[in-house]
């Protein structure tokens, strides 16, 4: 596969230049001969990235001789279930993949993660620059990111084309306009995925993020409060967008990434013209098409403005997928999480997930248009805001996310929106 090509040449490099004492520290996964044994859990289960960790972990390794890792793949909607199983029972990996805000604290706050300021090498909090806020909590860092995973409209362009579609729509307006004509040539105008809940949420996230103020964002963070006019103006927003049917038929049971029937599936193959999806689409979509191969037509545009928001333009939602150590980790993790932050390592890993590598070094690489695009209106956004269901916590972010495809499923409203992640945040 490609990306073992890739890191077959670099191993070489990164164990020069990144060779790391497996003398450190130590935790309770050493054993007395001076070994160390840590297990590791990622969620990339087929393919590419699949094999991208497979090579990582075997470079380290041979790097550092007497450090190995256990490897486990786990679907990524059922890593957010195991993994906070994991913790409570005390079993938890040494590895664990991370997204920061809310979540990440909650386990900090639960003392089930280990403080790694001082174990992360400066060079690599000056190479992820601002993303790594998503894994500092009380000016503590916690992990490190891997990718920034900024959101919008992942669209084909022959479909557009053949639709008589000529510019990227810019309001909403605009978008209803191109869902019209997407409609009548004959393919559903946006796939999303709404079985897995959070896709159908993230519509709702971008309303939220143009009808309210940053200040508004960040001040319901802190106080847990979801009472401003713009929590209801954003569902209300969502639930006049719905009603102009512009999903696929089905979308209720449709899975977001698994499978040709699915709604990254959908693009793949020409079925559907858009999805609502962050930086890793391109990758999942390229793992669902017919040859296995990217998607040629694959663009993107920003989720569209609306006339009487109070977030500013150019504002931007998204986030991280990181990694963290459990609290019990020998400090030979935080080694791993640096060997893997190297530029050459960041590179093979855009690469392998065709996505954009949270190592400004390593950005480079990107030369997928869409992606280009993305990371474009990433350098020019006047703030980029962490998923909601990141930002919240994973209590508040379920029942939202809940809440959200109860809306869709014409089973609540926009007041029950705010009710449910009220609701939510009052238990906390």
């Amino acid at each position: 596969m490609k990306s073992r090509k890739l890191l077959a040449a670099t191993a070489v490099a990164m164990a020069s230049t990144l060779a790391l004492s497996a003398c450190g520290g130590g935790g309770d996964s050493g054993s007395e001969d001076g070994s160390v044994s840590m297990t590791f859990w990622h969620n990339s289960t087929t393919g590419d990235g699949k094999a991208y960790w497979e090579d990582t972990v075997a470079a380290f390794e041979e790097a550092n001789p007497g450090v190995t890792i256990e490897i486990q793949a786990i679907q990524n909607e059922d890593m957010d279930g195991k993994l906070q199983t994991a913790l409570n029972s005390g079993d938890a990996p040494d590895i664990f993949m991370a997204r920061g805000g809310g979540k990440l604290a909650d386990v900090v706050e639960a003392g089930q993660a280990k403080d790694l300021t001082d174990l992360i090498d400066p060079a690599v909090k000056e190479a992820v620059g601002g993303s790594l806020s998503a894994m500092t909590v009380d000016d503590k860092v916690y992990g490190v990111p891997v990718s920034i995973l900024p959101g919008g409209l992942f669209y084909s362009a022959d479909l557009f084309e053949a639709a008589g579609v000529t510019e990227n729509p810019a309001t909403i307006p605009d978008l209803e306009a191109a869902n019209e004509k997407l409609r009548a040539s004959g393919v559903a105008p946006i796939a999303l995925g709404a079985k897995d809940a959070w896709p159908a949420a993230h519509w709702y996230y971008f309303f939220a993020l143009r009808y309210c103020s940053q200040d508004t964002m960040n001040e319901a963070a802190s106080t847990r409060t979801f009472d401003a006019p713009c929590w209801t103006e954003a569902g209300e927003a969502l639930a006049d967008f719905a009603a102009t049917e512009p999903f696929n038929e089905g979308f209720l049971t449709t899975s977001a990434q698994q499978g040709a029937g699915s709604s990254a599936g959908l693009l793949a193959n020409h079925q559907a013209a858009m999805e609502l999806m962050g930086a890793w689409d391109p990758g999942v979509i390229a793992s669902l098409t017919p040859d296995g191969q990217p998607l040629p037509d694959l663009q993107w545009f920003p989720f569209p403005e609306v006339e009487d928001g109070e977030g500013e333009p150019g504002a931007m939602m998204g986030g991280v997928d990181g990694y963290s150590c459990s609290a019990d980790a020998p400090d030979e993790c935080a080694d791993f999480l640096n060997f893997a932050l190297s530029k050459e390592s960041q590179e093979a890993y855009a690469d392998a997930f065709q996505t954009l590598p949270a190592s400004s070094e390593a950005q480079g690489v990107v030369t997928d248009p869409a992606l280009v695009s993305i990371l474009e209106a990433y350098n020019e956004a006047p703030y980029v805001s962490v998923w909601l269901d990141t930002l919240y916590g994973q209590n508040i972010g379920n029942a939202l996310n809940t809440a959200v495809v109860n809306l869709l499923a014409g089973q609540g409203s926009p007041e029950d929106i705010v009710q449910a992640v009220n609701d939510a945040a009052a238990k906390e």
